[in-house]
């Protein structure tokens, strides 16, 4: 176990760089977590609703990502947005925006409709 020790404080960050943003100790295995639970919210929605479409396929794409690979580097990499814990940020306010969609339901019609010419916009002529 002593051996062990340094060789794994060799591979892992001391600090992310970021003000306030903490190395986080287990990234991949909260990530797969935080996916499978947006994954599951996401069965709430409507099939035909967009937002369920994009953030799905999203969300497919990067967990496919993080369990092809258990290097971090790898993973920040392939993903492209930042480091680990940003990316964790990003799946946890994703999975807490899978919430309150659902809760207001945009993909149903407007209770009013849209004004005439809302969005035509003034032109020089």
């Amino acid at each position: 176990m002593l051996f062990s020790r340094p060789l794994f404080q060799a591979v892992t960050k001391a600090t992310t760089g970021l003000a306030g943003v903490a190395v986080h100790q287990t990234p991949r295995p909260h990530l797969i977590q935080t996916y499978n639970n947006t994954l599951e919210a996401l069965t709430r929605l409507p099939a035909s609703a967009v937002y369920r479409q994009s953030v799905e396929s999203m969300t497919k794409h990067r967990l496919a990502i993080v369990e092809s690979t258990e290097n971090v580097a790898e993973i920040e990499q392939q993903i492209g947005v930042g480091q680990i814990e940003e990316v964790i940020f990003q799946a946890e306010d994703e999975f807490k925006l899978v919430g309150k969609m659902e809760e207001w339901k945009a993909w149903e019609p407007l209770e009013v409709p849209i004004p005439a010419n809302q969005w035509k916009y003034p032109t020089k002529e």
